[in-house]
């Protein structure tokens, strides 16, 4: 199956724009997105294994051997230049992908962080090793209401992948390295538990290139109810640093 879903082909787009879900998120999150550009851009949303059409593949628990993979699936992709975008966890694996393709010889346009922390801004957690702790946080975050996991059938199918991914983020280390050479954007909800201004503000370390962060009114996925506004200031963005893109 397909690392990248592209609900929208656009074969003349100036620009692609890869986008990464959160924890037990899929490429559907992004759905919506594929339309609200216009055609100047082409989105393709990531699409971890073990979830969706790809549930039968096997989960990955290392963030740096999935930014390889997803790199690597890029590369039929890189006719054209590419900005990332990622939320929570999906901001954790946009960085090391942007890394990953700096080390090929392929920058980015653009890194949208959306809604973490900074990767070298290293915390502890064990959210992932139980279900209690697990679906708590799950509502903490506001991701899922509790009700719906009630379902035994539900829980059945949605926590392994969850834990996953919370696995994925909580033993995450950052490795060393020089900082990015792209402009690096963190966004994030004015009310988000996870993650605070002044945390978003380390994401400056990492790039030699410009940094900016925007606060958004709204929790951990502000991104939701404020799409509009986000694909706005995305695409402001990325026209600065590449003006084909309208």
């Amino acid at each position: 199956m397909s690392w990248f879903h592209c609900y929208d082909p656009r074969p003349r787009s100036g620009l692609r724009l890869f986008c990464f879900p959160h924890a037990g998120g899929s490429a559907n999150f992004y759905r919506s997105w594929h339309h609200t550009l216009p055609p100047a851009v082409e989105v393709r949303a990531v699409q971890y294994p073990g979830r969706a059409d790809r549930r039968a593949d096997s989960l990955i628990d290392d963030a740096h051997h999935i930014a390889k993979l997803v790199t690597d699936a890029m590369a039929p992709l890189l006719d054209r230049p590419v900005a990332l975008f990622g939320h929570s966890m999906g901001a954790l694996i946009a960085y090391e992908v942007a890394r990953e393709l700096e080390a090929r010889g392929r920058g980015v346009v653009h890194l949208f962080a959306s809604g973490r922390h900074a990767p070298h801004d290293h915390r502890t957690g064990d959210a992932h090793t139980t279900d209690d702790d697990l679906i708590s946080d799950l509502v903490r975050l506001g991701g899922v209401e509790e009700e719906h996991l009630a379902d035994p059938v539900i829980r059945e199918l949605t926590l392994p992948v969850v834990r996953n991914d919370y696995r994925v983020d909580e033993t995450y280390r950052h490795r060393p390295g020089g900082p990015l050479h792209c402009p690096v954007t963190a966004i994030l909800g004015d009310r988000d538990p996870e993650v605070t201004p002044e945390q978003a503000a380390r994401w400056s370390e990492l790039t030699r290139d410009r940094f900016a962060a925007r606060v958004l009114d709204g929790d951990h996925f502000y991104l939701v109810p404020r799409r509009t506004d986000v694909v706005a200031h995305v695409l402001r963005t990325v026209s600065m640093a590449w003006p084909s893109t309208p």
